[in-house]
């Protein structure tokens, strides 16, 4: 007897959108992907000065949406640049737009 995965049944796009939404699934981090679109990049050091917790927490949630592909993080010593992920975006934007129709 075979063993079903949940890879079996959930395809990847249902995959890729739970991904997406479990990075959302925070304010902090709307709030993060909020000022990145709002400007083309932005420093971790003037996104810690704008958002109201700790630099360490900053970290974590850039993190999370990080490996969610949601934004890229360009490091320039000593200072790291993030950007939204536009292609990861439109793709979130368009996969979410399907759940809710």
């Amino acid at each position: 007897m075979k063993t079903i995965s949940k890879s079996d049944y959930f395809t990847a796009e249902q995959e890729q959108m739970a991904r997406f939404a479990k990075a959302l699934g925070h304010p902090v981090r709307i709030a993060i992907l909020q000022l990145l679109n709002s400007q083309a990049c932005c420093f971790h050091g003037d996104m810690a000065e704008e958002l109201p917790i700790a630099k360490s927490t900053l970290s974590q949630h850039l993190n999370e949406l990080k490996d969610a592909g949601l934004i890229k993080g360009t490091i320039t010593p000593p200072t790291v640049k993030y950007c939204v992920n536009k292609e990861n975006w439109e793709l979130a934007k368009k996969l979410l737009n399907d759940v809710l129709k």
